[in-house]
């Protein structure tokens, strides 16, 4: 194996291992989201760790999600719910910040660009 490729494996092992350590983060801490950096932890495992990604794809709670995003870029109804109740919650938080209007004004606008776009995602239903 080249000394690229191996550089290449590595730094792909290592970014899955990173989403995968925040997306474990995310089953104890409720405002860390889990699901999508376990599928972003599949996708690095992919590139350069495929026998993680076969596992997280075998997982019985996160692989049907892994599945479901990568057949059809869907979102579970429950998440986009969960989601949107917090990217609000941020936003309120926002407003009792001392940081300029502008920064307020951008995140607001940014959180309610990703909503639309997490509601424009399909669902699966099971």
């Amino acid at each position: 194996m080249s000394m690229l490729r191996q550089t290449r494996d590595f730094l792909w092992r290592t970014v899955a291992v990173c989403a995968l350590a925040l997306g474990m983060i995310g089953v104890l801490v409720p405002v860390l989201p889990t699901v999508p950096f376990v599928i972003f932890a599949a996708f690095a495992g992919g590139k350069g760790w495929p026998v993680l990604e076969q596992r997280l794809l075998e997982h019985p709670r996160y692989g049907p999600h892994i599945r479901d995003w990568r057949e059809y870029g869907a979102v579970p109804r429950n998440a986009k719910i969960i989601a949107t109740v917090l990217m609000g919650a941020s936003v309120a938080g926002l407003l009792f910040a001392s940081i300029p209007r502008w920064v307020q004004l951008s995140v607001a606008l940014f959180l309610i660009c990703v909503a639309l776009w997490l509601w424009s995602r399909p669902e699966i239903r099971r």
